[in-house]
C-alpha cells in the first residue's frame, strides 16, 4: 500500500505530500524523537503529537514513509517548510495516536 492509498482509506488530510507512491510497511508510534530515531524501521508510517521542524528530521534519517499528526495537531509553519525541502509527507489525521495505529493495522 501507498502512503496515498492510506490516506485516502483513512480518510486523513495531507499536509505535504512529495511523494505519494512511497510504501508503507507498518507503523511506529511515539514522541521522544531519539526513541524514534533508534527505533522507527524505514517505510514505517511514524505516528506522533510532536509537531515541529525536527520531527522531519528524525523521519527522514529514519526513513519513514510519512509522518501522521493524531489528535488534530497542526504543523507549525518551520515544520511544514522542513517537510517541503526534505521531501517527507506529512499528514494528518483526528484521530488519537492509537486508533490511527489501528487503523493502519487494519488497512496493511
Amino acid at each position: 500500500m501507498t502512503v496515498e492509498e492510506l490516506m485516502r482509506a483513512a480518510d486523513w488530510k495531507a499536509l505535504c505530500l512529495p511523494d505519494p507512491e512511497r510504501a508503507v510497511s507498518g507503523a511506529y508510534c511515539g514522541d521522544l524523537l531519539s526513541w524514534v530515531m533508534g527505533r522507527a524501521k524505514s517505510g514505517n508510517v511514524w505516528i506522533t503529537i510532536m509537531s515541529n521542524m525536527n520531527t522531519v528530521a528524525v523521519a527522514s534519517l529514519a526513513d519513514v514513509s510519512c509522518i501522521v499528526l493524531a489528535e488534530g495537531v497542526e504543523p507549525d509553519a518551520d515544520m511544514l517548510e522542513t517537510a517541503k525541502k526534505k521531501g517527507v509527507n506529512l499528514l494528518s489525521s483526528e484521530q488519537d495516536a492509537f486508533c490511527v495505529a489501528v487503523t493502519v493495522g487494519k488497512l496493511l
